[in-house]
């Protein structure tokens, strides 16, 4: 039997007790993937002689990381300023000095009757004049330290200032560039207005680049719709021809026998086209933007697929619960089937299981199918997902589908902003999670 059973938890899904969290109070989670993480970044960094120095750089790199260019510019140009204000106290503070003793020396000395007397005084005037030059110079050196913090602050502020008018160009850019889509941009232009510099370089650039984008984006569309009705119309045509000559009551058996093999051909080539549009059509920005329930999509494709899952020998339990989105549910559901589909195509001959659950978990939208059959290494899963690639076949073995099932399904959740991803299940098959942005 294959049909879906609501909530229910079979036998089976005992021996998986540390799979994900369940959705609802009712029943336990699925077999839970299982098996070694496979590493595919650089080897770590091994300690050496450079080591310190390397951790001062990443320190560095930390910093300069986790700081905006707002502030790295509101940075530079108040640190530019109070080095130029404190060198203009240095040097003012060494004039001051020199101005002192200039001035001492200069005074009119009186003419004194012997020579003990004129030493005497001048002994004195170089006493008064050391004592004077600390006390002028302190008294300057502070009142200049409390200006020098004031002209600190002041360029700060003003250096904040002078970075978001610098700025602001590169903020109109930015908020052009995220108000685009397909649909505005045929008419939406940055065309930043100004002197001719390297922002206005930059704009002009940028403008240039959204013309080729919206041309190739044109292409596509057109290619799209062309390609819909020039590949689709011969083979229509090829298959009531086929039919017709099948139909022939005087049509021999080995006539008939090429003709279904035709019919066959025939009809992987139409879904391959079929799934070769819905790719191209995946991949664009979304059209329709509707409130979506999940659960309401994965019944629709459940009730689909059910009966092939029955002739196949596939059990199908379900945990549904409601959960809602905003996207287009024609695609959403389109995504959803070729996941049970795929659990069901390349399961195990005899029975086989197939677990399907939908919910909210920690604010995400999530659906999860998860299959018996044959066991997937780590290394291959993430391969899954390219277009034409199956396991363990290459894109001449397609006795089992086009190999786009898992690409649409990559392609229709990143549209919505989600993502997907799959894991091997313990004890042979996959367990497939795609996350959405809940409602």
């Amino acid at each position: 039997m294959a049909k879906p059973h609501r909530g229910s938890r079979p036998e089976a899904e005992a021996a998986a007790e540390n799979g994900p969290r369940p959705y609802g109070a009712a029943g336990g989670p699925p077999p839970p993937p299982a098996g070694p993480p496979a590493w595919d970044g650089p080897p770590p960094p091994s300690a050496g002689p450079h080591a310190g120095k390397g951790r001062a750089m990443a320190g560095v790199t930390w910093l300069t990381e986790r700081i905006s260019i707002r502030w790295r510019l509101t940075l530079t140009y108040s640190a530019m300023v109070f080095a130029a204000g404190a060198m203009l106290v240095f040097v003012l503070y060494s004039m001051f000095g020199q101005i002192i003793t200039d001035v001492l020396l200069s005074l009119p000395f009186p003419s004194y009757a012997t020579l003990e007397q004129a030493n005497a005084v001048r002994a004195m005037i170089e006493e008064v004049k050391t004592v004077m030059l600390d006390i002028a110079q302190g008294h300057f050196l502070n009142r200049a330290l409390l200006a020098l913090g004031g002209v600190g602050l002041l360029s700060l502020v003003t250096g904040y200032f002078i970075a978001d008018r610098a700025l602001r160009p590169v903020q109109q850019m930015t908020t052009t560039a995220r108000r685009l889509s397909d649909s505005t941009l045929a008419h939406e232009r940055i065309d930043l207005q100004g002197p001719s510099d390297e922002l206005k370089e930059l704009a002009d650039t940028f403008d240039a680049m959204l013309t080729r984008l919206n041309t190739a984006f044109d292409t596509q569309r057109r290619f799209v719709a062309n390609a819909s009705h020039e590949l689709r119309t011969p083979l229509t045509i090829n298959r009531t021809v086929l039919e017709i000559a099948l139909g022939d009551p005087e049509a021999s058996e080995d006539l008939k026998a090429l003709g279904r093999t035709l019919l066959e051909v025939n009809a992987r080539n139409e879904r391959l086209i079929e799934g070769l549009l819905l790719l191209a059509r995946s991949e664009r920005e979304l059209r329709v933007r509707k409130p979506v329930d999940v659960k309401e999509v994965t019944e629709a494709a459940l009730e689909q697929l059910s009966p092939w899952a029955e002739e196949a020998g596939v059990t199908i339990s379900a945990d549904l619960h409601s959960a809602h989105t905003i996207g287009d549910p024609v695609l959403l559901e389109r995504s959803v089937a070729n996941l049970i589909e795929n659990a069901i195509k390349y399961n195990i001959p005899e029975s086989g299981r197939v677990w399907v659950r939908t919910g909210m978990v920690e604010g995400a939208l999530v659906v999860q199918v998860a299959n018996t059959g044959q066991h997937v290494p780590a290394y291959e899963v993430s391969s899954l997902f390219e277009p034409f690639r199956r396991l363990n076949a290459d894109r001449v073995d397609s006795a089992k589908g086009a190999g786009l099932g898992l690409s649409i399904v990559r392609a229709v959740v990143q549209a919505h902003g989600g993502n997907v991803a799959a894991l091997p299940r313990e004890g042979g098959g996959l367990v497939v999670t795609i996350r959405l942005a809940g409602r």
